[in-house]
């Protein structure tokens, strides 16, 4: 069920809580404001009837020291409403945004597979600000013009209640033109916030990218795509400022006709005697001053439309549910028994199953091996055991005996290090990369050692910074293999019982992978091992292969026994050693 505009603006004003104190000042400062600027059009009606017409020079003498003073606290309310009004905006949306952040990196794996990044990006930085303009500007003005239209309202009532009913009968035909185009303004925010997080994928997909895109000569191909893209957004903004014009237009007319109709009154003989000068400047003043406001009001619409629609896609996000964590089993160090039974899995959304009724035990300080074709369900097991995916049946998978789902989370993935095909480096240094995750510091000579295992030292002790060097986004200022290396000393600096190699050394050249061979046999070492390899020259030494296909195991046991057996993977051998030929 889709919350409406209220009920969203009341969860958004749920977050002012902690800075309430704040926020009374804020609106006291905008209804102080509005007051000074009405009381000076109230006060017109005695500096003209008894100052001007009645000659009083003691009024007339205290009208510079009035004015002065309204303008004195006119200048000390706004200071305050509009510093007040900002402190509390830029706290909620920090807020807001912290806790977005948050919870985006707490979602599961699934939901990041059906999202892009591009659009929870634009989330995180383009929605997120137009939430802040829906709290200050749009309040700002709301509240502050809102105000300052019912004292002048109060104010036309003083002057003369019957005139003053006229005006009031545009009141009905400009609620129904502001219903009317609140609803388009939502709809409109909605295409613009889905066109922004296109121009966000489509920008961050080009610098990703870009490589590619000059290999392949695609420059035109992207330049047409964002051009679509980046129109749409144009055509979309139009929109909502061809609205915003039509609604003031429209807002402005009636309230004018309203005035030409009380102005033809006026100008009825019997009416002519029946006000004084200064009621007569009193009322038509606040008339002229009232266009303004409700010319703001009316477009200030826009942007609160915008910020609803906005924090409804926030909150749609913040309202996912969590990666779920009921475990209650604390887990210091496991000793790595892993046991699968009857393993089925289908990724979400999908139908076909990628693992079929899939068992196999791996005893703990085991070194294993899954080979197969590209598809079979390897690099998919690897991704249940640290549970990034959960499965149908929680007692399919097994850690020392006890199903995955029993132990907390934090535990259950503290017992798993990972070094993937796809190295993940932060733009950041070599040394912080090596010691991600880690809550103790880890002394130079310590990380010299291990750097020094992963073979990461070896082109590290030349970089002019060392240790310190910044890899760049995505580890890009580094070649292939100096990522991996680095991702394998992060697993060293880990730790883990149990260590997963998923083409690990597949982006090193033969030498280097003679090297980093060497250092994660002794890695392996008092560790339960999973291997996941193409080339099966890496495994020969392993205690038993398993080879997938289709999802399911075909046999299993170790190189010279799946060997004699002729099967399937004594066909993969012959394969892999004819292509090397």
């Amino acid at each position: 069920m889709t919350p409406n505009p209220s009920q969203i603006y009341k969860r958004l004003f749920s977050y002012i809580g902690e800075f309430k104190f704040v926020a009374v000042f804020a609106v006291i400062g905008m209804l102080g404001y509005s007051a000074m600027d009405a009381l000076f059009v109230r006060l017109m009606k005695p500096f003209i009837d008894e100052g001007l017409n009645q000659q009083n020079a003691d009024v007339l003498s205290a009208a510079p020291y009035v004015v002065i003073a309204l303008v004195l606290f006119r200048g000390v309310f706004n200071f305050i409403s509009s510093y007040c009004l900002s402190y509390v905006g830029s706290q909620v949306v920090t807020k807001l945004r912290q806790n977005l952040f948050e919870h985006i990196l707490n979602l599961p794996v699934a939901f990041h597979d059906n999202h892009s990044s591009g659009n929870l990006i634009s989330k995180i930085t383009y929605d997120t600000e137009q939430v802040q303009q829906a709290i200050t500007k749009a309040l700002l003005v709301l509240i502050r013009e809102g105000a300052y239209v019912v004292f002048l309202l109060f104010v036309m009532f003083e002057a003369s209640w019957k005139l003053s009913l006229i005006f009031l009968l545009v009141t009905p035909f400009v609620a129904i033109v502001v219903s009317v185009v609140s609803k388009r303004f939502r709809k409109i925010s909605k295409t613009i916030q889905s066109a922004m997080g296109d121009v966000t994928r489509s920008s961050e997909q080009m610098l990703k990218g870009h490589k590619v895109i000059h290999g392949f000569g695609g420059q035109q191909q992207e330049i047409s795509r964002f051009a679509v893209i980046n129109n749409h957004n144009r055509r979309q903004r139009v929109k909502m400022d061809s609205t915003k014009a039509l609604s003031v237009s429209v807002i402005q007319i009636l309230a004018a006709s309203s005035m030409a109709v009380i102005l033809a009154v006026i100008a009825m003989p019997s009416m002519i005697n029946s006000i004084s000068s200064g009621t007569f400047v009193a009322l038509i003043s606040s008339m002229m001053l009232m266009l303004r406001p409700l010319k703001q009001i009316a477009n200030v619409n826009s942007d609160l439309q915008r910020g609803v629609a906005a924090a409804q896609s926030v909150f749609e996000i913040l309202d996912t549910e969590l990666e779920k964590d009921q475990g209650t089993v604390a887990l210091t160090r496991a000793k790595g028994h892993i046991e699968v039974k009857n393993l089925t899995f289908t990724y979400p959304l999908k139908e076909e199953a990628v693992l079929h009724n899939m068992s196999l035990s791996i005893a703990a300080g085991q070194s294993v091996a899954f080979v197969g074709r590209s598809g079979s369900g390897k690099s998919t097991l690897s991704n249940l055991l640290p549970r990034y995916y959960d499965i149908a049946d929680p007692e399919a998978i097994c850690l020392d005996g006890l199903p995955l789902p029993d132990y907390t989370l934090k535990d259950l993935r503290n017992q798993f290090a990972l070094v993937s095909q796809q190295v993940v480096l932060f733009n950041d240094t070599i040394r912080n990369n090596i010691c991600y995750g880690q809550t103790k510091p880890i002394d130079d000579e310590t990380l010299i050692e291990i750097a020094k295992k992963a073979h990461v030292w070896e082109f590290v002790k030349d970089l002019p910074d060392g240790l310190d060097t910044m890899v760049g986004e995505n580890g890009v200022m580094m070649s292939g293999g100096q990522r991996q290396r680095i991702a394998i000393a992060r697993a060293i600096v880990k730790d883990a019982p149990i260590l997963i190699l998923d083409e690990a050394t597949s982006a090193l050249d033969t030498e280097s992978e003679k090297l980093i061979q060497l250092a994660l046999e002794d890695l392996m070492k008092n560790k339960t091992s999973i291997v996941i390899a193409h080339r099966l020259s890496t495994i020969e030494a392993v205690d038993c292969i398993y080879v997938i296909d289709n999802g399911r195991v075909l046999e299993h046991g170790n190189h010279q026994t799946l060997l004699a057996k002729e099967g399937a993977y004594a066909s993969l051998v012959k394969m892999q050693v004819g292509e090397s030929m």
